[in-house]
């Protein structure tokens, strides 16, 4: 049989058919903690709970045009550089019907998120409580600006807590950080976010004397404004490092 006959005679309800989601953990670093965009879900199911902005891929669509349609639609940003994190795929993880979840990540600079959060009060910049150290790993609490625990849909506390993970995995061999940060910074602004992301203060002479070993920093012969005493040097990422 040929696949023209095989398709022809194929009927596509012979076998269960899950769902398919796209959710996106949009990350940036806030008062040295890690946070990310959350949105507040309108309707049941967990109507009130506090859940990575996402939604059901299209039929017609891949999963990628489905993350930039999200991105747009439910983050309400545009332009973000968003990559593929895991797959969430338990049984039992949505009380709808079987939904498997793809996950996409991306990390930006605090004040990207401004405009979308300006738009409405659906979406909010949650700190991320980690409860453990290293790269242990689990699930960990997103905490609303007051220092509230906010009720998270799903296993959406699985996925915050995976992102972070990467990130901690990411940070010592990639310049991952440098997406979190201004075109133009400073080494205490680059340390204040390794530390975040670490969730461990750093030794200030190692750290700044292996950035500066890698090559990744360039100079700008800036100096930061606004500061009470020697204003400190101003870097920007050496992209062809």
């Amino acid at each position: 049989m040929d696949d023209a006959a095989f398709l022809a005679d194929y009927d596509p309800n012979a076998f269960e058919r899950p769902s398919v989601a796209v959710d996106l953990v949009l990350m940036t670093v806030v008062d040295g903690a890690p946070a990310a965009l959350l949105m507040r879900r309108p309707a049941p199911p967990q109507q009130g709970c506090w859940a990575c902005p996402g939604g059901f891929v299209g039929m017609a669509e891949s999963l990628d045009e489905a993350a930039h349609r999200l991105l747009r639609e439910k983050a309400r940003m545009q332009g973000a550089y968003v990559e593929q994190l895991y797959t969430f795929g338990a049984p039992d993880r949505d009380p709808r019907t079987r939904i498997i979840s793809v996950a996409y990540f991306a990390l930006l600079p605090a004040d990207r998120f401004a405009a979308a959060m300006a738009a409405g009060d659906d979406l909010t910049l949650a700190r991320i409580a980690v409860p453990w150290a290293g790269e242990a790993g689990g699930p960990v609490e997103a905490l609303a600006p007051d220092g509230t625990p906010l009720p998270l849909a799903f296993d959406h506390g699985d996925m915050l807590g995976l992102a972070v993970l990467r990130l901690r995995g990411k940070l010592d061999y990639s310049a991952v950080a440098f997406a979190l940060l201004p075109e133009r910074f400073t080494l205490r602004a680059l340390q204040s976010v390794h530390e975040a992301i670490l969730g461990a203060p750093l030794n200030k002479p190692a750290f700044r004397r292996r950035m500066l070993d890698r090559g990744w920093l360039e100079p700008t012969g800036e100096r930061e404004v606004g500061t009470s005493f020697r204003p400190p040097e101003l870097y920007r990422f050496r992209a062809t490092a």
